[in-house]
C-alpha cells in the first residue's frame, strides 16, 4: 500500500469518527432536551394539580355559597328581609309567641312532643300568633348539615301553607322521626321527604319534593339562621313573649309539659 493511500485512509477514518461523534452529540442533546421538557411538563402538572387542589379546598361548599347568595328565594307566607319573618296564626291575635328552635335539637324535640299540640290548638283558637326563628348551630357543634337541610325543607313546607309548615315541624320533632343529636339523618333529602309523607298536605307533593331536592330554600335557610344568630338567644328551645322569656315556674328553662306551658303562657298573656 502506498503512503498516499495510507494517508487517505487515515483521513477518511478520522472524518467518519468525527461524523459519528457529531451524530452522537446531536442524539445526546436531543435526549437531554426531551428529558428536560418532560421534567418541565411533569413539574407543571404537579404545580397545576396542587393549584387545582388548593382551588378546590378554597372553593366554598354549597351551604357557604347559599349563605353568601345575593338573590334569595323566600317561601310564600313569609315577610321581612329575605322572607325571614315567619308568623303563623290569626292576624287579629294581639300577642305573639316567639319560638326559637334548631331542628336537630333533642330538647326542642322533647318540647314539641310535650307542648307542640297545645301550641297548635292555641294558635288555631286565636289565643296568640307564633313567630318562628330557625337555628342551625348544632351543625357546627356536632358537625353535619342536618339543621340547615331541615330548615330548608321547612321553607318548602311553608311555601305550601302555614298549616303544612306547622305539621311538618311537628313530624320532624316526633318520637318516630327525630334522630339522636349526633345522627345527621336530616342531611338526607330522602329522609326529609319520608317524614313529609306523614303530613297530608306534603304526601306525594312533587313540588315540595323538588324544592327539597333542588335546595330551593337553602339560601333562605341560611338567612334565617343569621337572624337567629343576631337575636342574642343562646340556646334552644327558647320562648319569648313581649321580649320576655317564658319559662317553667321556678326554672330558667322552657316549659316541657302542656300544664307547665299553659300556666306560663297564661301569665305572659295577662302581662
Amino acid at each position: 500500500m502506498s503512503k498516499r493511500n495510507t494517508q487517505s485512509n487515515k483521513a477518511a477514518a478520522r472524518e467518519r469518527l468525527r461524523a459519528e461523534r457529531e451524530a452522537q452529540a446531536k442524539k445526546d442533546k436531543t435526549r437531554k432536551q426531551l428529558v428536560v421538557a418532560v421534567s418541565v411538563v411533569a413539574a407543571l402538572a404537579v404545580v397545576g394539580g396542587i393549584s387545582y387542589g388548593v382551588m378546590q379546598l378554597n372553593k366554598p361548599d354549597a351551604w357557604e355559597a347559599a349563605a353568601d347568595a345575593k338573590n334569595v328565594s323566600a317561601p310564600k307566607n313569609t315577610s321581612g328581609d329575605d322572607g325571614t319573618t315567619v308568623v303563623v296564626g290569626e292576624a287579629g291575635a294581639k300577642k305573639t309567641l316567639e319560638l326559637y328552635e334548631d331542628s336537630r335539637c333533642p330538647v326542642c324535640a322533647t318540647f314539641e312532643q310535650g307542648v307542640g299540640e297545645t301550641v297548635s290548638k292555641d294558635v288555631e283558637a286565636g289565643k296568640y300568633k307564633v313567630k318562628y326563628v330557625g337555628a342551625t348551630f348544632i351543625d357546627n357543634t356536632d358537625n353535619g348539615e342536618g339543621s340547615k337541610n331541615a330548615l330548608s325543607a321547612l321553607g318548602a313546607a311553608l311555601d305550601v301553607s302555614p298549616e303544612a309548615f306547622m305539621e311538618y315541624k311537628a313530624a320532624l320533632y316526633s318520637a318516630k322521626f327525630h334522630p339522636e343529636e349526633s345522627d345527621d339523618k336530616f342531611a338526607k333529602d330522602s329522609f326529609l321527604i319520608e317524614v313529609a309523607d306523614s303530613v297530608d298536605a306534603l304526601k306525594g307533593n312533587k313540588d315540595f319534593q323538588k324544592d327539597v331536592e333542588d335546595g330551593t330554600y337553602d339560601a333562605w335557610a341560611m338567612k334565617m339562621s343569621k337572624s337567629f344568630d343576631k337575636s342574642g338567644v343562646q340556646g334552644t328551645p327558647t320562648l319569648k313573649m313581649d321580649d320576655k322569656k317564658i319559662t317553667a315556674e321556678g326554672s330558667e328553662n322552657a316549659p316541657m309539659t302542656a300544664d307547665e306551658f299553659t300556666k306560663a303562657i297564661d301569665k305572659a298573656l295577662k302581662a
